[in-house]
């Protein structure tokens, strides 16, 4: 597919290809130079990013500084020291305000606080792979989500094809999926999202769909046709859902029922576009933070 760096003609042509001819523009607008690093630092490979509760973001990504804390104006926080992850991921703050993050080449799940104090890590021992049955340890995982009580379905991932369910405590409850492309099967488990009423929406990333499960992962129903799910991030506020299209690199909001409802972006290394757009966030104005992969950025659209 052609891909061109600006203009109209540009958007027509990629949602097209994509199978979102007609559906508008979202209103959001990039803030320029949004994040405010200190002096001689840089993001690396940008994999994960979550607000929290004061509307202040976390990136995770592959730097010489893993995890960084800014406010919703950019302004640096802070950032740990000691982050003992081999690959980031996911990233997720809890309701109580802790952070989680997912190691991807680790095979783990790691809780901290705000401060970077570690407080639970599942994972097994030498931080080898689990397989698709294994209750405390993954393989190659990438998300996860949270119930308002702190529960938490985990995806995993890459070399596992499931969704596992956790209690805020980290005990194992359930799990579902297999590799496949059946209803309720996996190839790659990208990102985990719940709605307010326990709706649980996974990122079937090359099967190129969201599957739509209830809270004990019986499946409801699937999404299609709108490109290939990397990131999901839900909006109470709004009663919508956003996804990062890695493959067509750009946003697209849904209603709760699967109708495509606006577009962003677009392939390009310019401010504004995107180049593995791979996750995202939504804070409670309803602006939206994605990170990339290749451009090694996060960018702020505001309405």
């Amino acid at each position: 597919m052609m891909r061109f760096a600006f203009g109209s003609l540009a958007t027509a042509l990629v949602l097209t290809a994509a199978g979102l001819d007609g559906v508008p523009p979202l209103p959001h607008k990039l803030v320029p130079n949004w994040a405010q690093l200190p002096d001689g630092w840089n993001f690396g490979e940008a994999s994960g990013v979550s607000v929290d509760a004061n509307d202040n973001v976390w990136v995770f990504n592959r730097g010489a500084h893993p995890v960084i804390q800014l406010d919703k104006s950019g302004r640096f926080l802070r950032a740990w020291k000691e982050v003992p992850v081999i690959s980031s991921h996911g990233i997720k703050v809890d309701p109580s305000g802790n952070v989680w993050l997912v190691d991807v080449k680790g095979h783990s799940l790691l809780k901290f606080t705000a401060a970077g104090r570690l407080q639970m890590v599942i994972a097994n021992a030498g931080r080898g792979p689990g397989d698709n049955t294994t209750q405390y340890a993954f393989n190659q995982p990438t998300g996860l989500s949270f119930k308002p009580n702190g529960s938490f379905y985990v995806s995993d991932g890459y070399g596992n094809s499931r969704v596992a369910e956790y209690t805020k405590d980290g005990e194992f409850v359930r799990q579902w999926g297999k590799k496949g492309t059946g209803d309720g099967e996996f190839d790659i488990v990208h990102d985990v999202a719940i709605d307010k009423t326990g709706r649980v929406y996974v990122a079937d990333r090359t099967n190129e769909r969201i599957q739509v499960f209830d809270a004990s992962g019986k499946f409801i129903t699937k999404w299609t046709g709108a490109g290939s799910p990397w990131g999901l991030a839900y909006s109470e506020k709004e009663g919508a859902l956003y996804m990062c299209d890695g493959v067509n690199n750009r946003v697209v909001k849904f209603n709760l029922d699967g109708k495509p409802l606006g577009v962003l972006g677009g392939f390009g290394k310019a401010p504004g576009r995107f180049d593995f757009a791979h996750h995202m966030a939504v804070d409670s104005e309803g602006s939206l933070y994605v990170v990339e992969i290749k451009n090694w950025r996060v960018q702020k659209f505001a309405r």
